[in-house]
């Protein structure tokens, strides 16, 4: 018995609705938007944002430009100051890689720190002035004294590396500790002062690592002070070496590490003038 095909039914297709309407509804609302904005707002925050780009674009071509060693060279050094020991072919050695940048951008503090590491610089100063030089002011070192054969001692009791120079020969020998300096060039001035006006030299003065002090006297007579009463002991030499003078003998050492009295060494090789 035959079966019954099913003929399949088929849907008829979506009617198409006009877009028309919906595309011009959609444009009248854009249209109504646009005309809601701030205008004056966004025209005013358009023009700034064109002025910040200028700026932007003008600092950096400025910034180049006062970078510029070749358009903006340093044309002149002016060196000021007393010098003795630093010629000026020192500093401008310290100073020729940083002349080669330009007149704006060459640091200041850096060609201060330059100068200031030549051995006889104490102290420098640097300023611009226009429109292309820049001028130096230096203090040199002034050496008080030896320090521990090697180095030196300035007016300020503060210790520095320099080379020899002709003229300091004759200054003190200090010697000590390396945080003493200061301490020992006060003590130095004052046992040299007292006797000066007794009609001794003081040669050099050492403090050992015991803190006992030592003075040489330019007559060579070499004084054991100890750690206390450093002058007191100096005023009992001075009480005393007059008599000691008029011994045949002459004196090469005199320990004064006693509360009230003395040592004598003396000078075997020789007989003292008098």
């Amino acid at each position: 018995m035959a079966r019954d095909r099913k003929t399949p039914t088929r849907r008829a297709p979506p009617e198409k609705r006009p877009r028309g309407p919906k595309l011009r509804q959609r444009g009248a609302q854009f249209w109504a938007g646009l005309c809601s904005l701030n205008w004056y707002l966004i025209t005013g925050f358009s023009f700034f944002l064109l002025v910040l780009a200028g700026l932007g674009y003008s600092g950096y071509r400025l910034h180049g430009l006062l970078n510029n060693a070749e358009a903006l060279p340093i044309e002149a050094l002016v060196i000021k100051g007393d010098r003795v020991y630093t010629t000026e072919e020192e500093i401008r050695g310290a100073m020729e890689k940083l002349m080669a940048r330009s007149f704006f951008s060459a640091d200041v503090m850096e060609i201060q720190q330059a100068i200031e590491a030549l051995p006889w610089v104490y102290k420098a100063s640097v300023r611009r002035m226009w429109p292309a030089r820049i001028k130096v002011y230096l203090q040199e070192q002034q050496a008080a004294a030896r320090w521990n054969g090697m180095d030196w001692v300035n007016e300020q009791g503060e210790v520095f590396s320099a080379p020899e120079q002709q003229g300091l020969t004759d200054l003190p020998k200090l010697s000590g500790p390396e945080n003493m300096s200061a301490e020992v060039l006060t003590s130095y001035r004052q046992i040299a002062e007292l006797l000066r006006i007794n009609g001794y030299g003081l040669e050099s003065l050492s403090l050992s690592p015991r803190h006992a002090w030592i003075a040489v006297l330019d007559n060579g007579i070499t004084l054991e002070l100890g750690r206390e009463d450093k002058m007191a002991r100096v005023q009992r030499f001075i009480n005393v070496y007059p008599t000691l003078a008029k011994q045949p003998k002459a004196v090469a050492r005199v320990d004064l590490r006693y509360d009230t009295g003395l040592a004598v060494g003396w000078d075997e090789t020789k007989q003292e003038s008098r």
